[in-house]
C-alpha cells in the first residue's frame, strides 16, 4: 500500500509541475514581445544587411523571430494601405514613407538609419567602355532603370538630370534588385543602382563610380507600424539596428550613418 501511495504522490507531482510549466508559458506567450512574429517590410536593397541584422539579432533575442519582406518601397507602401499586415516599415525614402504616415499607418516618430549612394553598374569587363553618366547617352546602349515610382528609379533620375543627359530607354524595373540582375545575366549594358547593390554582385559585374556632383545620397527611414501583431517587438529590432552592433552590419554591406 506503501509503495501505491508513494507512486501515486510522484505521478500527481509531475502532473502538477507538468501543468504550472504549460501555464508558465503560456504566461510568456500572452506577455512577452517575442512571443510573435515580428513582420518587416523592407526596401531590396536592404536584403543583405538586414539577413545579416536578423540573424545577428537571433543570438541575443533567441526567442524573436525576424521575417522579413523584401520589394519596392512603393509596392510595400501600396501593400501596408491596402491591409497587408507589418509591425515595421524600412523605406529606401523619406517621400515613400511620408506616404504611410499620411495613412496613419505608422506607430511613433520614424528614424533615419542608413544612408546610400548611387552607382553605375555595368557588365563584367566593362564591354561598352562606360565611364561615367554622360556615356548613357550613346547609342545603342541597353540601360536598365527603376520606374520613376520606385526610390532608386527617382534618385536615378535626379543624378541624370544633374549629368544633363536624357532618361535613356531600356526598361523600368520595381525594385533596384531587378536592375542589377539585367546587368549581370547581359540582359542590359548598364545599370543605376545604389552602391550597396553594386557591392553585393562584385564578380559578376563591375561597378563604376558616378561623379560627386552628379550623384545623390538616399536616406532610409524607419518606423514602427499599427498594422501588425508586435510593435514591441518591431520596437526592439528597429533599437537594434540603431545600436552599434546593428550600425557596424549596415557599414559592412555598404551603408553609411545618416547625416
Amino acid at each position: 500500500m506503501a509503495r501505491q501511495w508513494i507512486a501515486r504522490a510522484v505521478t500527481s507531482a509531475v502532473l502538477a509541475l507538468a501543468v504550472s510549466a504549460c501555464g508558465s508559458a503560456g504566461g510568456a506567450e500572452q506577455s512577452g514581445h517575442g512571443t510573435k512574429p515580428v513582420t518587416v517590410f523592407a526596401a531590396s536593397s536592404l536584403s543583405g544587411a538586414l539577413e545579416e541584422a536578423k540573424s545577428a539579432f537571433a543570438k541575443v533575442h533567441p526567442g524573436m523571430e525576424i521575417r522579413l519582406n523584401l520589394g519596392g518601397s512603393s509596392t510595400l507602401v501600396a501593400q501596408l494601405r491596402n491591409g497587408a499586415p507589418a509591425d515595421l516599415f524600412a523605406s529606401a525614402d523619406e517621400p515613400t514613407m511620408d506616404k504611410a504616415v499620411d495613412a496613419g499607418l505608422t506607430d511613433g516618430p520614424v528614424q533615419l538609419f542608413a544612408d546610400n549612394t548611387l552607382s553605375l553598374l555595368v557588365q563584367k569587363g566593362n564591354p561598352e567602355k562606360i565611364r561615367g553618366l554622360e556615356d548613357l547617352n550613346r547609342d545603342g546602349l541597353t540601360v536598365s532603370l527603376c520606374g520613376p515610382q520606385v526610390p532608386a528609379g527617382r534618385y536615378a533620375r535626379q543624378a541624370l538630370e544633374r549629368a544633363g543627359v536624357p532618361v535613356p530607354r531600356g526598361g523600368e524595373e520595381l525594385d533596384v534588385k531587378q536592375v542589377a540582375s539585367r546587368v549581370t545575366l547581359g540582359e542590359a549594358d548598364a545599370g543605376i543602382v545604389y552602391a550597396t547593390d553594386a557591392r553585393a554582385v562584385a564578380g559578376k559585374a563591375d561597378a563604376v563610380a558616378i561623379a560627386e556632383d552628379q550623384n545623390v545620397v538616399a536616406h532610409y527611414p524607419a518606423s514602427v507600424l499599427k498594422t501588425g501583431d508586435n510593435a514591441a517587438g518591431a520596437k526592439v529590432f528597429l533599437d537594434f539596428l540603431l545600436s552599434s552592433e546593428g550600425k557596424e552590419i549596415l557599414k559592412k554591406h555598404g551603408f553609411r550613418e545618416p547625416q
